[in-house]
């Protein structure tokens, strides 16, 4: 329900758009009007936890020699916005950016979003979400862009790390154990996440660098489990990469004593 109604929300911002400006789902315009420099979360990827929310911003500069009269921006994942499975519009009462005067035909526009877990953000929308982007300017100019810029909403990832014996004789093996999990934003948990490449890594003691030894792949429940030699006294951890869906975690590193 609360998935529905994130949509009908989207839905409804177009509406009011559409009371000045045709056709949502493509580009559009009339004019000199342009959107350009679009910014969202400060150029980072939306990383949500499994029953959290993240609030961020979104700005843009528009231009046009008659000057900036409003703007808007609405956030979604899908190939076009017409067939969005999600979305987000502004946190303000009518959805519009906050159009800041810079010069006389510069505006930059700028608004709060919110994705929540279990909300707008259910497992398979992670990934590629896209900005639709509309602005008009004083003199009845206008520009809509279907897809001003593209961002990364993304499933928290924790991941361990767990070096035994402690101490161990030099030269003796070591088993490393960990686990890779990430939001589960069906379930409102952590899962693991299974089939992933992760690196078995090592830091000797007294040195900033970590080195990478092997490449594991967690199984069916993210589990990790490895082994290595004993060289001397230094911190093991396991370091995940990260993919579009899932962003890239290191675990802590775990000391071992080598005798």
């Amino acid at each position: 329900m609360r998935f529905r109604a994130t949509v009908a929300a989207v839905s409804g911002a177009l509406a009011l758009s559409a009371l000045a400006i045709p056709a949502a789902h493509a580009d559009a315009g009339r004019g000199d009007t342009k959107i350009s420099n679009v910014v969202v979360n400060g150029g980072k990827p939306v990383v949500v936890g499994a029953t959290g929310s993240k609030t961020f911003s979104v700005s843009f500069t528009v231009t046009d020699d008659g000057g900036v009269e409003w703007a808007q921006a609405i956030l979604y994942h899908g190939s076009n916005i017409d067939e969005s499975d999600s979305g987000a519009v502004a946190n303000t009462g009518d959805h519009r950016s906050k159009c800041t005067v810079v010069s006389a035909t510069k505006s930059t526009c700028t608004a709060t979003y919110t994705l929540k877990a279990g909300a707008n953000l259910v497992n398979k929308v992670a990934g590629t979400w896209k900005v639709w982007a509309i602005a008009r300017a004083r003199d009845t100019n206008y520009v809509q862009r279907d897809n001003a810029k593209t961002f990364q909403a993304q499933r928290l990832s924790k991941l361990t790390a767990d070096a035994a014996p402690e101490p161990v004789k030099k030269g003796k093996t070591l088993t490393v154990t960990g686990a890779l999990t990430r939001a589960n934003w069906d379930a409102a948990k952590y899962s693991g996440y299974s089939g992933q490449s992760v690196k078995l890594q090592f830091r000797k003691n007294g040195s900033s660098t970590y080195t990478t030894l092997k490449t594991v792949r967690a199984d069916s429940r993210g589990n990790l489990k490895t082994t290595t030699t004993a060289s001397a006294d230094g911190y093991y951890r396991f370091a995940f990469a990260g993919d579009s869906t899932t962003p890239a975690v290191s675990a802590a590193g775990d000391f071992v004593d080598v005798r």
